[in-house]
């Protein structure tokens, strides 16, 4: 869930560093080049770079919409590659104590959000945690008092607790060595993620509360435990974060009001409960994940053929994008149990659509069915099952019926690799 827009003022003060690798929990962290200082910039080097071959297929950004899905994303969002820092915050209020360590808490999330921004970035993205408070920063009022529900807008409640949390953190955080905030909010406070999920982020917020000399403008907020009782929490829960920090680097959520039914299990933009899943090759050429000769562009009249490899294995072709209109086109991928997918249950290859002019929440990314009605071919625990068989295979073809474009899946290589065909009249 993701909200965006919207200063304190702190006193510049000298802070300690304490990087997770150095914690007792075992939890490991990625060495610091020691920079004190950082630009906020676009996500990722697909904002700046520019290829005349790929030009129609890098569907623009549209304004006015929150998280347009078009290229290249806005300024004002974290970095997506290289070295990320993240400050880990936890939280407590004097109604709602903090359950357990602190540590404790950091460390339902972490190594593993640093390990699948790693695997699911081919190492272009190396995410470093740190945590230099490590206790409970126990907030001046009491959490109800903040007046926090699902949706809640930044004014006034949340502007209210990041400028408390920035005055408590101030005298051992030094703000402007951060690219990105994590708060962990002790899971005591505010209902079960069973009976509604708070957790949200505030991105690309260039009026929020200033510390440091850097404005707060990238912050995910985690609350309660994305348990569903399957006994899985230790392996699956920390996934609410992979999901929250996709909005600091400017992605926009897939589900909407009716849930995952536009995108299911194929991005954890749809849905993050349940198995391990990767994002869409669309989002990982848009956060600077894969470069511009791993992308097909058919945006001309004829047949286009191309061979793409499994999204989760490193190198090859990756991404075919059939353009419709300036803002929209289908993007062309191939899914397989590798990487962070492990959920799949019919490798092959997805088809979806991207629009750049729908909003965040409102079904910007739509997955083209191969098995309508199926029913799926997976039961697992919060795995949108309709869509688990989506993906084409060989002899399979999806027609658009207004442009009467065709992608047609023609075969598959020993390797795992799909060759496919586009047809354009």
């Amino acid at each position: 869930m993701t909200q965006t827009r919207h200063r304190i003022r702190s006193p510049r003060r000298t802070c300690a560093y304490v990087g997770i690798a150095a914690l007792a929990i075992g939890v490991t962290a990625t060495a610091s080049a020691g920079i004190s200082s950082r630009t906020h910039s676009a996500a990722g080097p697909v904002a700046t770079s520019v290829d005349s071959a790929l030009a129609p297929c890098r569907i623009a950004t549209t304004m006015g919409v929150q998280m347009s899905e078009g290229l290249p994303t806005p300024p004002g969002y974290s970095r997506s590659t290289g070295e990320v820092r993240a400050l880990n915050l936890m939280i407590d209020f004097p109604d709602a104590k903090g359950e357990g360590s602190a540590m404790d808490r950091l460390a339902e999330f972490f190594p593993q959000t640093s390990n699948w921004f790693r695997t699911s970035s081919y190492g272009r993205l190396t995410y470093r945690a740190e945590a230099p408070i490590r206790n409970w920063l126990r907030m001046p009022m009491p959490f109800a008092a903040y007046g926090i529900g699902r949706g809640s807008a930044y004014e006034p409640g949340y502007r209210q607790l990041v400028e408390h949390i920035a005055q408590a953190a101030d005298p051992e955080v030094d703000f402007s060595r951060y690219d990105l905030i994590n708060v962990l909010v002790t899971p005591n406070a505010g209902p079960s993620a069973l009976d509604t999920v708070l957790s949200v982020t505030f991105s690309g917020n260039g009026e929020a509360p200033m510390a440091d000399g850097v404005p707060l403008s990238n912050t995910s907020f985690v609350y309660s435990r994305q348990d569903d009782g399957s006994g899985s929490y230790r392996q699956t829960g920390y996934r609410v974060l992979p999901h929250e920090n996709g909005h600091v680097f400017g992605l926009p959520d897939l589900y909407t009001a009716d849930g995952g039914g536009a995108v299911g299990h194929w991005d954890i933009m749809s849905e993050d409960w349940g198995a391990n899943n990767d994002l869409l090759g669309w989002h990982k050429w848009k956060l600077g994940w894969l470069d511009s000769n791993q992308i097909g562009c058919a945006s001309k009249s004829g047949v286009t053929e191309q061979v793409l490899t499994p999204l989760g294995v490193e190198g090859g072709m990756k991404l075919a994008f059939v353009p419709l209109t300036e803002n929209s086109g289908y993007a062309v991928e191939v899914r397989t149990q590798t990487g962070n997918d492990e959920s799949v249950c019919k490798p092959g290859v997805l088809i979806y659509r991207v629009d750049s002019q729908v909003d965040t929440g409102r079904g910007p990314v739509t997955v083209s069915d191969s098995t309508t009605g199926s029913g799926g071919c997976t039961r697992r625990p919060n795995v949108h099952s309709e869509l688990s068989d989506a993906p084409f295979r060989p002899g399979e073809t999806f027609t658009d019926p207004k442009s009467g474009i065709t992608i047609a899946v023609t075969s598959e290589r020993p390797d795992g690799s799909f060759q496919i065909r586009v047809t354009r009249p």
